[in-house]
């Protein structure tokens, strides 16, 4: 056996905040929020393991301690009540941006230029826009269809 297996098995602390700093490295590598606990658990099986020399308490704390610590955070951690927005949702951030009519709406559908890009669009209330008319998103239409308005 290696001379750092048989240190780490020797001493159990190192063994521990070994497991500790792995788990932590794996919960913020992925940020499940799961893994915190185990890694905090093993930090404090670290702490225990400088007075028992028994892998068996040690284990069975570690097993309780992970049980323990993760219900008892999911019981008290703020839920998520509401959907995040997706940061790569292209068209649900034009939502409140302004833009220009490029193609005058005939019954209600039109063309937009918002952001540099020109997307279909059409208004709230069926009513026709001019050319070069300023209008404001206020939403999506099914897919990629903007509904807009005029500013104000």
């Amino acid at each position: 056996m290696s001379p750092l297996a048989e240190f780490y098995l020797a001493h159990g602390f190192w063994l521990w905040l070994a497991v500790a700093g792995a788990v932590l490295a794996v919960e913020i590598a992925f940020g499940s929020g799961w893994l915190l606990w185990p890694a905090a658990s093993a930090a404090a099986v670290a702490v225990v393991s400088l007075f028992t020399d028994s892998a068996t308490v040690e284990i069975g704390l570690f097993a309780v301690l992970t049980i323990v610590t993760t219900l008892g955070a999911r019981r008290f951690w703020p839920r998520r009540t509401e959907a995040a927005p997706d940061i790569n949702d292209n068209v649900a951030r034009l939502v409140g941006h302004h833009g220009r009519v490029t193609a005058a709406f005939v019954n209600g559908a039109g063309r937009v230029l918002v952001d540099g890009k020109e997307w279909a669009a059409e208004t709230e209330d069926g009513s026709p826009l001019d050319l070069e008319a300023i209008v404001e998103v206020t939403g999506l239409s099914g897919g990629s269809r903007l509904r807009v308005r005029p500013p104000g």
